[in-house]
């Protein structure tokens, strides 16, 4: 009975360990913060009067499918292009080439893809046309990409920024909102792009990659990023006086106490940052701050 008990209790320990493993692998807490992105975007921003009907609406939830499988895939190459700098970098996390053959994430990756395009593809042209391209674009960031300085912080802002604007892009309404979000999104993904290459640079030295770091040094790196990080708190700053003037103190209130203050906070942090910790600590306040700002759709307009 106790070996039984035993083999039992080890054989839910195996299936625990490969379900963690497959969230590490396809970075689900970064897919459940796109798929509530794309949920507030839909419901708040594009269809205020009748939110339960947009998120129940057939094409937005296959347009979710699809962003999320070609995230997942995106995630899955990356991985299986970076295991031996993430051998150095992020050794307790590594998925592919331990509880993951190279083979299976190869499968797992061009799988996940080509659903999403297909799917995206029914939808619409131009949101098929922007999932191509994005499928394209990760592929491209994790083989060569990420190892050029700017051009891969700069991809994944653009792919951040088209994930906000998709719903749009299958509504077509004409919504300011959602392009003044995606920009808001793109500044702070490259800055966060950026401190996480500086957090990095040992393991990408190491492998010849030519990230900005790399290139510049840390201290012109940092420098780069608080320009973006500027631009960013500049488009925060009017964001903050349009919802003032035009009576939308919520909105106002929420954006200046959880996205532009600490903001502020994330500059200040950045110019006397000086060891790889310090950096991880930015690239968590980034994420704070990005899902801070996803939150506020939530007050938009009440």
């Amino acid at each position: 009975m106790s070996t039984s008990v035993r083999d039992s209790s080890a054989a839910g320990a195996g299936l625990a360990a490969r379900w963690l493993h497959l969230a590490r692998l396809v970075r689900l807490p970064n897919l459940l913060i796109m798929a509530l992105t794309l949920t507030l975007v839909q419901a708040c921003l594009l269809a205020p009067e009748q939110p339960l009907a947009a998120l129940l609406d057939v094409r937005f939830l296959l347009l979710v499918l699809a962003t999320l499988c070609v995230a997942a895939g995106g995630y899955i190459i990356n991985d299986y292009y970076d295991v031996k700098i993430d051998a150095i970098n992020r050794p307790g996390t590594l998925v592919v080439g331990q509880a993951v053959g190279r083979r299976s994430a190869m499968l797992a990756h061009l799988v996940l893809s080509f659903e999403g395009i297909v799917v995206a593809g029914v939808l619409s042209k131009l949101v098929g046309l922007v999932t191509v391209g994005a499928a394209l674009l990760l592929w491209g960031y994790s083989a060569r990409f990420k190892r050029l300085p700017l051009v891969g912080n700069l991809s994944i802002g653009a792919l951040t920024a088209a994930s906000v604007l998709l719903p749009e892009m299958l509504r077509r309404t004409g919504s300011a909102a959602v392009w003044a979000y995606a920009l808001a999104a793109f500044l702070l993904t490259v800055v966060r792009e950026i401190v996480k290459d500086i957090e990095d640079m040992r393991g990408d030295a190491q492998h010849d990659c030519r990230t900005l770091p790399i290139v510049l040094g840390v201290a012109r790196s940092k420098w780069v990023a608080g320009l973006f990080l500027l631009v960013m708190i500049g488009l925060l700053s009017g964001g903050v006086l349009a919802g003032f003037q035009q009576g939308q103190w919520r909105l106002a209130l929420w954006l200046l106490g959880t996205v532009l203050a600490p903001s502020v906070l994330l500059g200040r942090q950045l110019l006397r940052a000086d060891r790889r910790r310090d950096f991880a600590r930015l690239s968590m306040l980034c994420k704070l701050i990005m899902l801070a700002g996803v939150l506020s759709m939530l007050v938009l307009g009440r």
